[in-house]
């Protein structure tokens, strides 16, 4: 007996409908893009985990965010990544794009600055990432904050492992700076080398893209992922969230959006 008041009858079966779902949950919004011209790397996007109660047969919307545009080559500004969201229970904020000719900025994370005029980085979100670094003598740029740790000159900050899934995974790397910086783990983009495109960052880990070289464009970040685990086996869902268990638990994870029902 479950300390919510319903009974786990069993893999495959409905438990009672009258009482509310206890779910864990881990929301990730999309990574903001990376600056050119010796960008600055995106920040990750926010990064949410917690449990909550969702009432029976409330039918909740999923929002998984799209990762921000890196800047491109010739003119026009990186932009910060898409919220996610477990309809008005948890909202994750888009990562903050890097800079490049322009300030890096705010986001779940936030953008590291570029190395031309030392501009400055740019924070993150309270309880939801890190500040991306500030620009070196104008001639390092910074990277992008991550989940776990602030963007440094050059490299991105580290994302934040979860087991939500049953299995360790880390999320919410920031996008790593010009010349060659490293994107931070879970999925941030590296810097563009010399004159090298910024790399995008991996999609469904909301990391931030990395920073363009010389004259050229900056890394889209990555997309972000909702993922909901429950002792109570959903009654309906759209989008298709691809279902898993681990032992007793009802696993979803939700790489679009959709909508779920307990």
């Amino acid at each position: 007996m479950s300390s919510f008041g319903y009974n786990v009858l069993g893999f495959g079966s409905f438990p009672n409908r009258n009482v509310p779902a206890e779910v864990e949950y881990l929301v990730i919004a999309g990574g903001g893009g990376g600056g050119r011209r010796r960008g600055g790397g995106g920040g990750a996007g926010g990064y949410l985990t917690s449990t909550t109660l969702i009432a029976a047969g409330e039918e909740i919307t999923i929002t998984v965010g799209s990762g921000g545009n890196g800047a491109p080559a010739s003119s026009g500004s990186a932009t910060n990544g898409s919220n996610s969201s477990i309809g008005s229970y948890a909202v994750a904020t888009g990562g903050g794009a890097g800079g490049g000719n322009n300030a890096a900025v705010s986001g779940g994370s936030g953008g590291g600055g570029q190395s031309f005029s030392t501009l400055a980085g740019a924070s993150g979100t309270s309880g939801q990432g890190n500040s991306g670094a500030d620009a070196v003598n104008g001639s390092h740029s910074g990277g992008g904050g991550g989940a776990n740790a602030a963007g440094s000159t050059d490299n991105g900050g580290n994302g934040l492992a979860s087991t939500i899934t049953g299995s360790s995974v880390t999320r919410g790397g920031g996008g790593g700076a010009w010349d060659g910086g490293t994107g931070g783990t879970g999925g941030g983009g590296n810097g563009g080398s010399g004159s090298g495109i910024g790399p995008a960052a991996t999609a469904n880990t909301g990391g931030g893209g990395g920073g363009g070289g010389d004259d050229n464009r900056g890394g889209n970040g990555g997309s972000g992922v909702v993922i909901l685990r429950s002792l109570v086996q959903a009654s309906a869902t759209t989008g298709s969230p691809t279902a898993t268990t681990d032992g007793s638990y009802y696993i979803y994870t939700y790489n679009g959006s959709g909508s779920i029902t307990f």
